[in-house]
């Protein structure tokens, strides 16, 4: 290399550094793990935590249920923009544009000004023919839920989990599944510790990067392996920086991305029933609030280390 190249590929260096320190990322929390809070309860914990914004759940059981969308959703929406919380989001239940109130949900929330949401719940079936054949097949149901999804402007992001038979598991599948359809209209939320559980060592890494345009929305949680007293090892969930999920290494590749979608915190290790969104819990709220605001601390540390804090 020449100094010419040298000083303009240095020169390129700095300019891509200081866009990543100019562009914040925001943190919602899952509203999954509050339900043991309602309404003006729930947006005033979430803002005295410290959070930017909530991902609502509607979906059956949620902070919210499908078929009253249109009469729940925008109060509520109201009154968490009220404290000033961004809802950037929603989980859904929709798995495809049959999905029960699955038109109603992305009118309503269209009309507020929300435009992504989690959507997902395919699923191999083992006895069936192969994998590659069977994503074929699930292509014309996503191409159905692209084309409601223009309509409204709304973007769905596919949650990534980890597990047997799950379709989006290993992600490079969702590649196959959606490359060919617009990302504003079907995209990927990729959850880190899902993704770390099923490539551990570099393949988090390549299925982070295989997703290109098609990531749309992130999901931190961490976890560590462990034996029970069979010898059985099993992914537990543990507290932000607790675990074997490469934060550090993962917020420079976000950095290093043009990512500016919703940033959504979970929080899955034992929380006194808080972790599985049950609506009463058995530790005092406090302790629950503030292992939250703790996780969402190290977060924040994790993205300005990276200069994606504001």
């Amino acid at each position: 290399m020449n100094l010419r190249d040298f000083l303009l590929s240095a020169a390129a260096g700095v300019t891509i550094a200081k866009a990543a320190a100019h562009r914040k990322l925001n943190v919602s929390i899952f509203s999954k793990h509050l339900q043991f809070l309602q309404g003006e309860a729930l947006a005033k914990a979430v803002a005295e935590i410290g959070f930017d914004g909530i991902d609502l759940a509607v979906r059956p059981g949620g902070h919210v249920e499908p078929e009253r969308v249109a009469q729940d959703l925008p109060p509520l929406v109201k009154m968490i923009r009220e404290h000033r919380l961004e809802v950037p989001m929603i989980t859904s239940g929709i798995e495809d544009a049959g999905s029960p109130h699955a038109e109603s949900v992305l009118r309503t929330i269209s009309g507020l000004g929300i435009h992504h949401y989690r959507w997902g719940g395919f699923k191999y079936d083992p006895a069936g023919p192969a994998f590659g054949k069977q994503l074929d097949a699930l292509k014309p149901r996503v191409a159905k839920l692209a084309a409601l999804n223009a309509k409204y402007k709304t973007t769905a992001m596919f949650h990534t989990h980890s597990g047997i038979n799950l379709v989006g598991a290993p992600i490079w599948d969702l590649y196959v599944l959606l490359k060919d359809f617009d990302p504003q209209a079907v995209g990927v939320n990729y959850d880190v510790g899902h993704a770390t559980v099923e490539g551990g060592f570099g393949g988090w890494i390549d299925s982070f990067r295989v997703l290109g345009p098609h990531l749309r929305g992130v999901a931190l949680k961490d976890f560590r392996w462990e034996k029970d007293t069979k010898g059985n090892w099993s992914a537990e969930w543990k507290p932000i920086g607790e675990g074997m999920v490469r934060f550090p290494q993962f917020f420079k590749l976000l950095a290093q991305s043009d990512f500016d979608g919703p940033l959504q915190l979970h929080f899955e290790y034992p929380l006194g029933g808080a972790d599985s969104g049950k609506r009463s819990i058995t530790i005092p709220q406090e302790q629950v609030l503030k292992s939250m605001k703790a996780d969402l601390e190290k977060v924040r540390a994790y993205l300005a280390t990276a200069g994606l804090a504001g």
